[in-house]
């Protein structure tokens, strides 16, 4: 009997019916000489500081380095610290009873790097000895689980993935668990976390937001003229800018008396616009986000749906592109499409056996290749699938046709000695873009001159009549609030802000985090209440931007090294670097960070002693999200955050003084309409909500 274990339940059962596994256990299938079997994602975690006999955050017991680590199965959090959840002990309980029944096993977590060491850190657990192969897909048709069987790889093939995951687990704890603590310790009051890849995102967001509110904005001025020549309408645009109106409005006057402009200089270019690669997981994430408004871990948790559906390929993936062998499943996936409506039209554009190669490049697919559609035709998507599936099916189809060319036109002209630009633009071949027929991209677009127009032929000495003066009045803009798109771009590219340039150049590639985790820092940072979603964007809140000025100039802020440990985690990944040395480095980089944290002075906040309500004895402790009576006996509690909006510390002492706190706006129901309201505490000492009378 060989036992295959999955990272999921519905992965387990697809692998089984292709198998031929129909008998069903408790936790396990069996049947044809197989035991299928599943982890529920991580069921084994590192220790917390609880496990190694520290209770408590203790000054005295940081930095905290465990040697070694321990394993211990998943923990959920309780009001009095962590315990073992009962799930995960029940499925560890089944693997280890497949895991007898067997002589060998076959690993079919997800491949990658977190399936590797979901697998791994259970086999060492249970302390596994028997012989293991990897299952190692990019997809989940049964073609593709077919011939991942034919071609099961050793296991030891993939320790160098193991030993990345496995030191990219020791860093984040030893990282934040000291770095919460420490800081927690000098706070003396509320939880603070933090993070090795939390903390530098979590900058990035505090400086674009303060950048955005410190930006003065000045005005400026600038001139624009129209004209018409061969029936065709036009502007120019003034190259200069004032800042003064009354200059800006004298030198209208000048071209006024003018009435005309000389033509300078003509610039036709044609340009060729490539197409598209495919998307990987950051790419889908930024574009869902412009086009459809989605967070990036609904648009991960709307693709892996996809995946285990089996209607697109792996998602968590970091490459745009598909190896040779790939290649020549791609004209069937072209027909599947042309089968089915919206697809049709968009295919007329292509031409069969003359597609564009631009996406195959075996040296520039790292795990898993670029997003693709599979052979298996959709059916009973939610509106959000359908839309996801649409744009991964798009993309394919733009990245096979050819590049669009474009004739770009820039004409200078002068006034008396002002210059003014004019610009157009006609396309010569639409390529790629007849794909979705949209012929601009606007969002690129500062200018609206730059929009698609076909300009009249132009040569140096023409004279242009000038049949309206504008006087344009505008404003500096200060640098755009996040957006997640923008945002999983900044984190993307966190090499590309060094100052130098040799390093910039090593780290061009290399961001914070990985595609398969940018989504849940984002989320952590959401639930640790650092930042709030405002309409598109994202925005600090008061905790975000107190932590920040904390640690702003501190080693755990840097952008810079933590691409920079993405780096060495690659290198441990290919076998060029030892995990020992790497651990080595982050716990020396933990001490400094420890030390520095612990020295830092935290002005408490002004929190006033308020009795407890119900049992009128102590005063209740004040944290971020609750607010509770420190006796055990009485228990009452208070969360603080109600329908989006947190109380502040005004309305508690309202509330908890005079029964009743002040008018609270936009709070947020649960079908997302806002609503303003009183809160009251109830004679049972629980709140209600009195809406106002008028």
């Amino acid at each position: 009997m060989k036992a295959i274990i999955a990272e999921k339940p519905s992965v387990a059962r697809e692998i089984a019916q292709l198998l031929g596994v129909h008998e069903k256990k408790d936790g396990y299938l069996c049947g044809n000489g197989y035991c299928v079997t599943w982890a529920l994602g991580h069921l084994i975690a590192l220790g917390m500081p609880e496990d190694y006999g520290i209770r408590g955050f203790n000054k005295a017991s940081l930095p905290i380095f465990p040697k070694p680590f321990i394993l211990t199965p998943k923990k959920l959090k309780k009001t009095k610290g962590y315990e073992p959840d009962p799930l995960a002990l029940k499925q560890l309980n089944t693997i280890q009873q497949v895991i007898n029944q067997c002589s060998s096993i076959i690993v079919a977590t997800d491949a990658g790097r977190e399936g590797e060491l979901i697998f791994r850190y259970i086999y060492h657990y249970l302390q596994c000895n028997k012989p293991f192969e990897r299952l190692w897909i990019s997809s989940l048709t049964e073609k593709a689980i077919q011939d991942g069987f034919k071609s099961l790889q050793p296991g030891d093939a993939f320790d160098g993935l193991y030993q990345a995951a496995k030191a990219r687990s020791e860093a984040d704890w030893l990282v934040g668990i000291n770095a919460t603590q420490a800081l927690t310790i000098a706070g003396n009051q509320d939880v603070y976390s933090l993070g090795r890849v939390q903390t530098p995102t979590l900058a990035l967001i505090c400086q674009r937001f303060l950048q955005h509110q410190n930006f003065t904005k000045q005005k400026y001025f600038q001139i624009q003229l129209s004209h018409r020549k061969e029936y065709t309408d036009f502007t120019s645009l003034s190259l200069l800018q004032w800042e003064e109106k009354k200059q800006a409005e004298q030198i209208q006057k000048i071209i006024e008396r003018e009435g005309r402009a000389i033509v300078e200089d003509v610039s036709v270019k044609t340009v060729q616009e490539q197409s598209p690669l495919l998307f990987d997981l950051t790419e889908l994430q930024k574009e869902a986000n412009r086009k459809l408004g989605l967070s990036a871990d609904e648009v991960l948790q709307t693709a892996q749906s996809l995946y285990e559906k089996q209607f697109i390929t792996y998602p968590r993936t970091g490459s745009k592109y598909i190896p040779e062998d790939v290649w020549s499943d791609i004209p069937e996936l072209v027909r599947i499409l042309n089968q089915t409506e919206p697809f049709k039209t968009a295919i007329t554009h292509l031409k069969f056996g003359n597609f564009n190669k631009r996406i195959v490049n075996d040296l520039k697919v790292t795990d898993h290749h670029g997003l693709l559609i599979t052979t298996k035709t959709p059916s009973a998507l939610s509106a959000t699938e359908k839309a996801i599936y649409q744009m991964i099916a798009y993309r394919l189809l733009e990245s096979l046709s050819h590049t669009c060319i474009k004739q770009v036109t820039q004409i200078q002209i002068k006034v008396h000695h002002y210059e003014f630009q004019i610009k157009g633009s006609k396309i010569l071949n639409q390529g790629w873009r007849a794909i979705k027929g949209i012929l601009s991209d606007n969002e690129n677009s500062n200018n609206k001159n730059e929009v698609l127009t076909e300009l009249p032929e132009f040569k140096i000495g023409d004279e242009l009549k000038i049949s309206k003066i504008e006087l344009l009045e505008k404003v500096t803009q200060p640098p755009k609030l996040y957006t997640e798109a923008d945002l999983l771009s900044a984190m993307e590219n966190a090499g590309r802000s060094m100052e130098n340039k040799d390093e910039q150049k090593a780290l061009s590639n290399i961001g914070i985090g990985t595609p398969a985790t940018r989504a849940s820092i984002i989320e952590t940072l959401l639930s640790r209440n650092y930042i709030v979603r405002k309409s598109k964007t994202l925005h600090p809140t008061d905790k975000g931007l107190q932590v920040y000025n904390l640690v702003k100039d501190k080693k755990i802020a840097n952008v810079q090294m933590t691409a920079e440990w993405e780096i060495a985690l690659d290198r441990i990944e290919r076998g060029e670097l030892n995990k020992t040395q790497f651990i080595n480095d982050i716990q020396h980089y933990t001490a400094e960070i420890t030390s520095e944290l612990l020295s830092l002075h935290i002005p408490q906040e002004n929190i006033p002693q308020l009795k407890c309500p119900k049992c009128q004895q102590h005063n209740v402790i004040i944290k971020d999200k609750i607010v509770k009576c420190p006796d055990e006996q009485c228990n009452w509690i208070l969360f603080r955050t109600i329908c989006g909006i947190q109380l502040s510390i005004k309305d508690l002492t309202l509330l908890l003084t005079q029964n009743k706190t002040s008018l609270i706006k936009n709070m947020k129901s649960k079908n997302g309409k806002k609503f303003d309201t009183y809160l009251l505490l109830k004679d049972n000492f629980t709140t209600t909500f009195e809406f106002s009378k008028h």
